[in-house]
């Protein structure tokens, strides 16, 4: 705390202080004035601080060598009273200025070992800095005069050769400092901002020195390193506010062209001046061009994120500054600002985001046609390059370039269309998109993924929304590249004239097939920008497109995806899709003049990889015109939902999925529900589509994928729509058997596939509902006996042959019998007309009958199929279903016992669906028919599957052998065969019990015996036991023998494990339950 308050008190206090000063220029002596000022106030301080500073400064004026210690004791206690003080006078100002500076120097004569050491350094700068912050601002601005520039002069060179020589990093950085106050830019809050005037005429001063300025700060920033980051942060900070000051657009608005003619005493200073003429900036700005592209290059790269920020600063400052002045070093700087978007910190990308979008809102380079001539050049280069940049760099080199280009597209902002008017730069830009988007189409998994059928009664059950598959390019793989490319192209079509860029990119579509794939790509992103959707801009575009413009070019766009040259393209070698030339009707428009080509046979993986990808863009491209048009896009339904519907049942699996996310994309855009609601509000126009494609040969299989594909995504209710349909193409099938039976048979699977989806829950309920309840059911009455002897007959007779002649008979018997008739009776069902669900599925059933013994064995296949769909929907109503049983039987057996393997795999799996669904009615024939070739099959084969190797299990003989033991034990117990069936049965299972066979025969083996463990456990026991018994059996009583097995006492062999396995089984059961469960 202060004792003396008073100037009076404080000088008698000091007095002695500074006589003893005066007189011996000692370190004590200045320390013991520096502690008698401790206990002065300052207001007291400033009346006597002339007379404080004259020994300090007297001490420093002395003739000859001065000890360090001393001179370092004489400016820390000036500094230390001009930090409590303020220098009111431009003399004293200017005096302590040069004393202070002379310090700093060598003594003349002394050599550089003599030099101040750095202690003192910094004690002399750290004076100077509180110097320039303790006088008024009339009194600094005096010190910024003509007349002062030596002197300037001196302690700029000083300070520059401290930043710039000096090891010591405290040093560097208060060199750094008090040079940014003496240039007066400092940062903090006292100094006032110099007015128009002020500033114009620190200017002029300051041109002076902008050359060893900017040298020596350029040489400080691209130093070592190792001289820290805060340094390399601070000369790039006194950097651009000297170089703001100096090169400010509106001080060198102002300077007149010729130097004015000063008055011959100030002819010489004048010397010293520099004329901020037109030609002295244009020499300027083209030398600060090369340090500022030194200086950008190193920073841009510099390890610490806060010289990056710092750069992103001096970025800012000089666009705002001097971007008529320095524009041509634009080039470099806005380079170094969009490439920083990216930067891996997040406060440099955060803060150049806001100067790009306060630059791109200000207006500096749409208002600025030096900067837009800079950026048009730049694009330009940048676009020539950026095929040979993406094929030569790294992924992050690629993301760099990209972003680069994407910046100069952001800061052009409205300037795009002006730009692109240019041919030379829309050639360029669109030549460059188009090469670095090539797709990689040597993937042959593309071209082998195939969308299969699922099981009978599985239907696609939800689609994906907006779900694009991920493409393979040439000259990038990283995900981050394709997004800026994405945006490139909408930044494109959000700034850039719509219409000249959809003509110009469909010419290069129809251009060229190399191009037709990058082409669409770029056309869907420039649709989805001139939107407005998912686009990062910083400035908003003067006009958006009008509704009519944006329909317009998406129906233009749109007529050239779907065009029969560019839709039916080869995509596989399956001879379905194979067609000769004909003319095309596309259902709701005119008569196309385009013919439709045979698939060529040698058409090659790449090729059709190629083909396969360019339907997917175009698909992609109708989910991206939906979304641009919204609900508008329901008038171009009748044009666009007949050729997705026909791709989504294409048989490609990625073009397949592909249109399905379209779909999807499709009803969210106008609003429907779902895609059952978009068929059924949709079908009239669907319905009558497919009717017409179907009396054109070459667009039959076009119309069975539209027609798969809205049964596969609808419900019952679009039965009555499409049933008219549906006899047209079984009438159409009727007429050509022979070239076309493929093709309707895949229409008919899908048809029956639906009804199962439809239809398959009520005829199961059915079934339920017509099976008796076998648990908890213990007594019966009279009439379930009665009924149930009359049913035997009658069903016994029906499978000899014997068909009554007329259903009467049976009524009359059955009617009296029961008290109440279920409701599954036959008599009711005769009676009661067939619903249109099962008389369709009748009608296709018996086209399967003729079709059975096609020579083709692909339509014997699809035959096949849709017989067992047919036999699920008919299965509640028997009265159809057992008479067309009877008449596929023979054609079935024929399959089953003399066919290729393929179709005995598939009968097989028929004639248990059969047996499940018809009962008992198949026992004879089935014992008759087919169990003697299952049997002697199995036995015949059991050699050879025990002694093959391991890649056994890929044959199609394996798959067989699989299929009919799988399947046998569940057969004969549905059929309820008969003893000696089933010992038939066991005696050709017994052999895949070894564990020679394969171990999934062995499973299928022990599943067998487990159904027939079911039907008949003693016999199945007994025939174990006969085989390995695993310990002697006691009689219950003492007069009984014990009972004497085959299987006693044999030896281990490999039949055994599955025995014991099978034995167990079967005591559990027993211990468990009364009986086993099947």
């Amino acid at each position: 705390m202060a004792v003396f308050d008073t100037p009076q008190e404080a000088f008698g206090a000091l007095r002695p202080a500074c006589v003893q000063l005066t007189r011996a220029q000692t370190a004590e002596n200045v320390w013991r004035l520096q502690a008698r000022l401790a206990a002065v106030s300052a207001p007291a301080l400033q009346q006597l601080q002339e007379y404080v500073l004259f020994p300090l400064r007297f001490a420093l004026k002395v003739p000859g060598p001065k000890p360090e210690r001393v001179v370092l004791s004489v400016v820390q206690c000036a500094a230390s009273v001009l930090a409590a003080t303020c220098v009111k006078k431009p003399e004293l100002l200017q005096e302590l200025f040069s004393e202070l500076c002379t310090c700093l120097s060598a003594p003349a004569g002394s050599g550089t070992a003599a030099s101040p050491s750095e202690e003192l350094k910094l004690a002399v700068i750290q004076a100077l800095h509180t110097l320039m912050h303790s006088a008024y601002g009339d009194v600094v601005m005096s010190l910024y005069q003509p007349s002062t520039l030596p002197l300037l002069g001196f302690a700029v060179s000083l300070l520059l050769g401290l930043a710039e020589q000096e090891k010591a990093k405290q040093i560097k950085l208060s060199a750094l400092k008090c040079l940014q106050v003496l240039v007066l830019q400092c940062d903090c809050q006292e100094h006032r901002q110099l007015d128009e005037d002020e500033a114009q005429h620190c200017g002029d001063l300051f041109a002076s020195f902008l050359p060893g300025i900017s040298i020596t700060l350029s040489r400080v920033i691209t130093g070592d390193i190792k001289q820290g980051h805060k340094s390399t942060v601070a000369a790039i900070r006194l950097f651009y506010l000297v170089v703001g000051l100096v090169m400010a657009d509106t001080q060198l608005a102002r300077i007149p062209k010729k130097k004015e003619k000063l008055p011959e005493e100030q002819s010489r200073i004048s010397e010293l001046m520099v004329h901020r003429g037109p030609d002295w900036s244009r020499s300027t700005a083209e030398k600060l061009s090369l340090l500022l592209q030194k200086v950008v290059g190193f920073s841009s790269v510099h390890p610490h994120w806060k010289v990056r920020l710092e750069l992103v600063e001096l970025i800012q400052h000089l666009l705002r500054n001097c971007s008529r002045s320095l524009v041509d070093s634009f080039s470099h700087l806005l380079k170094a600002l969009v490439g920083l978007v990216n930067d891996e910190s997040s406060e440099v990308q955060s803060r150049c985001k806001e100067v790009l979008q306060g630059t791109a809102e200000q207006g500096l380079v749409a208002h600025n046609r030096a900067l837009t001539d800079v950026l048009s050049e730049n694009l330009h280069s940048l676009a020539t390059a950026l095929p040979r940049l993406m094929n030569s760099q790294d992924d992050v080199g690629k993301v760099a370039t990209l972003s680069l280009l994407l910046g100069y597209l952001k800061l052009l902002g409205p300037k795009i269309s002006c730009v692109l008017n240019s041919v030379s730069h829309l050639q360029r830009l669109s030549r460059a998109l188009v090469q670095v988007l090539e797709l990689d189409v040597t993937d042959v998994r593309v071209v082998e993924g195939r969308r299969w059928g699922g099981p009978a009664g599985s239907l696609v059950p939800c689609l994906q929304r907006g779900a694009r598959q991920r493409k393979h390019f040439r000259f990038f793989a990283e995900e981050r590249v394709f997004r800026l490319l994405q945006q490139v192209c909408r930044v494109l079509g959000y700034y850039g004239n719509l219409y000249l860029l959809v003509d110009h990119f469909l010419g290069l579509y129809v251009e060229s097939g190399a191009y037709r794939k990058q082409a669409a790509m770029v056309l869907n992103e420039l649709l989805a920008g001139a939107a407005g959707l998912a686009v990062d801009v910083l400035q908003q575009r003067d006009t958006a497109p009008s509704p009519e413009d944006l329909q317009a070019s998406v129906t233009s766009i749109l007529d050239e995806y779907t065009a029969q040259a560019n839709w039916y393209l080869i995509t596989s070698l399956d001879t379905e899709e194979m067609s000769p030339e004909q003319p095309v009707q596309r259902p709701g428009g005119t008569r196309s003049s385009v013919l439709l080509l045979a698939p060529e046979p040698r058409a090659t993986a790449r090729t059709m990889n190629s083909n396969i990808w360019q339907i997917c863009i175009q698909l992609e491209g109708v989910s991206c015109f939906a979304a641009v048009l919204g609900r508008q896009f329901r008038l171009l339904l009748l044009s666009a939902l007949y050729p997705v519907l026909e791709k989504a049942g294409d048989k490609t699996l990625l073009i397949s999925e592909t249109a399905l996310g379209t779909l999807a994309d499709i009803c969210e855009a106008c609003a429907y529900e779902s895609l059952q609601s978009l068929i059924n509000d949709n079908s009239d126009y669907l319905v009558n589509g497919i009717s017409l494609s179907l009396r054109q040969l070459a667009h039959q299989s076009h119309a069975s994928q539209v027609l798969d594909t809205m049964l596969r995504h609808s419900d019952a209710s679009l039965l009555p729509l499409v049933e008219d349909v549906i006899q047209d193409v079984l009438s159409a099938l009727d007429q050509s058997y022979s070239n076309q039976a493929a093709t309707f048979l895949g229409v008919l699977h899908s048809v029956m596939t639906a009804l199962v989806q439809w239809f398959g829950s009520s005829c199961s309920e059915e079934q339920r509902q017509s099976r008796p309840v076998s648990q908890g059911q213990r007594v019966l009455t009279r009439h379930e006996v009665q009924r149930f002897f009359l049913d035997y007959v009658r069903q016994k007779q029906i499978a000899e042959g014997n068909l009554p002649d007329t259903e009467e008979e049976e009524e009359a018997a059955e009617v009296p019998v029961l008290a109440k008739p279920e409701p599954d009776n036959s008599a009711a069902e005769g009676e009661a007309a067939l619903p249109s669900h099962a008389e369709l599925a009748k009608a296709v059933l018996e086209r399967c009958i003729h079709l059975l013994s096609d020579r083709s064995l692909r339509v014997r296949l699809k035959v096949l199929d849709v017989l067992e769909l047919c036999v699920t929907v008919l299965h509640p109503h028997g009265n159809h279903l057992l008479p067309m049983a009877h008449r596929v039987w023979p054609a079935l057996v024929t399959r089953l016992i003399s066919d290729d393997p393929l179709a005995v795999l598939r009968a097989f799996k028929v004639l248990c669906t059969l047996a499940d669904k018809c009962g008992d009615f198949l026992r004879q024939r089935f014992s008759k028919d087919v169990l003697p070739k299952l049997t002697s099959s199995l036995l015949s084969q059991a050699p050879a599957s025990a002694r093959a190797g391991p890649m056994y299990t890929h044959t199609l003989a394996f798959k067989l052998q699989l299929a009919v033991l799988q399947g046998l034990g569940s057969l004969c117990e549905k059929l309820d065969m008969g003893e000696s069936d089933l010992n038939k049965v066991a005696g050709a299972c017994l052999t895949y019990l070894s564990a020679k066979q394969p171990l999934k025969l062995q499973e299928a083996a022990q599943s067998v015996f487990l159904h027939l463990m079911h039907m008949d456990p003693d016999s199945t026991w007994l025939l174990l036991n006969e085989l390995w018994c695993p310990r002697p059996w006691q009689p219950p009583h003492a007069s009984l023998r014990p009972p004497q097995l085959s299987g006693m006492g044999r030896q281990r062999d490999d039949l055994t494990d599955s025995v014991l396995l099978l034995l167990d089984r079967l005591q559990q059961w027993e211990s468990s339950t009364e009986t086993p469960p099947p």
